[in-house]
């Protein structure tokens, strides 16, 4: 089967990465070398876009937010949101990590203005931002409470409101689901989903899993083994708006699916030191039987 003709989407660069490359000095057996986590990563994120990156483990994909989100300086190489180069941390990024890290002592509402905190925004305004957001995420009834009164799967809707109420140009989110159940999962997916078409936010999203990567994607970037270079960027042509419940049995859905597949497949096996991880190799194992 051939893909279906792209869905034409805005093409306004939002993110542009420009020759990245990032290494560590690592001490083995008493001898320190280099380790190259990305090199030469090129790529070009249109505002609004929802863009997912797979890839092996080890490929430098925690390595490239952590980069964009000007946490660490990269070697060589640069990266602008709009015309402003990433210096260092910013507010035109908003992260949203695996672990929730949600500050225990703080209530829901006060968590997710901990930013609006920073920016110095005013009380009256934060309370009223908050507001909106706990209402988005659906969690209006738990402003008061605490982290350790929610589920996980709400803990990550606070995660996302929280970085999305200091208003962000761009939002990173680096396995966000990962902890979480399979129908959890799911269920976050689609209310992502929501959430992103209501914000109209430019969205990188990097994940282990294909369907994740293919269900919420406009593109999904796979990235070489290693070190991390973008090896092919496919675009996912399924219109919107997306359910869980719909798409998955489609053939347009399975066509992609076997697309990422191949190429994480031919990349673990052209380099060998590197282990496709766990949870894809298990998400092809399952995929093998369908």
């Amino acid at each position: 089967m051939t893909a279906t003709a792209e869905i034409q989407r805005e093409t306004k660069p939002k993110v542009t990465i420009q020759g990245i490359t990032q290494s560590f000095r690592i001490r083995e057996n008493g001898k320190v070398s280099e380790f190259t986590a990305v090199d030469d990563f090129n790529l070009t994120v249109n505002e609004g876009e929802f863009l997912t990156i797979v890839g092996a483990s080890g490929c430098g994909k925690s390595t490239m937010l952590d980069i964009l989100a000007g946490l660490v300086k990269a070697r060589s190489g640069k990266i602008f949101i709009g015309d402003r180069e990433v210096v260092g941390p910013s507010f035109e990024t908003g992260i949203v990590m695996q672990g929730y890290a949600l500050l225990p002592w703080r209530t829901i509402r006060s968590n997710i203005e901990f930013g609006l905190e920073i920016k110095g925004v005013p009380k009256k305004e934060r309370h009223a931002i908050s507001d909106h957001f706990l209402d988005l995420v659906g969690l209006t009834d738990f402003a008061s409470r605490h982290p350790h009164e929610l589920s996980g799967g709400m803990k990550q809707r606070v995660a996302i409101a929280r970085a999305l109420a200091y208003d962000p140009e761009v939002l990173l989110m680096d396995e966000p689901f990962a902890a979480v159940d399979a129908q959890t999962r799911e269920s976050l997916q689609d209310e992502l989903l929501r959430i992103w078409d209501k914000t109209k936010k430019t969205i990188i999203f990097v994940t282990h899993s294909i369907d994740e990567a293919i269900f919420l994607a406009d593109r999904v970037v796979v990235l070489s083994s290693h070190p991390g270079r973008v090896k092919e960027i496919i675009p996912v042509n399924i219109p919107r708006p997306r359910s869980n419940a719909d798409i998955r049995l489609s053939a347009e859905f399975n066509w992609t699916r076997q697309k990422v597949y191949d190429i994480l497949m031919n990349e673990s096996k052209k380099d060998s030191a590197t282990e496709v991880s766990q949870d894809v190799a298990a998400e092809i194992d399952a995929q093998a039987v369908l």
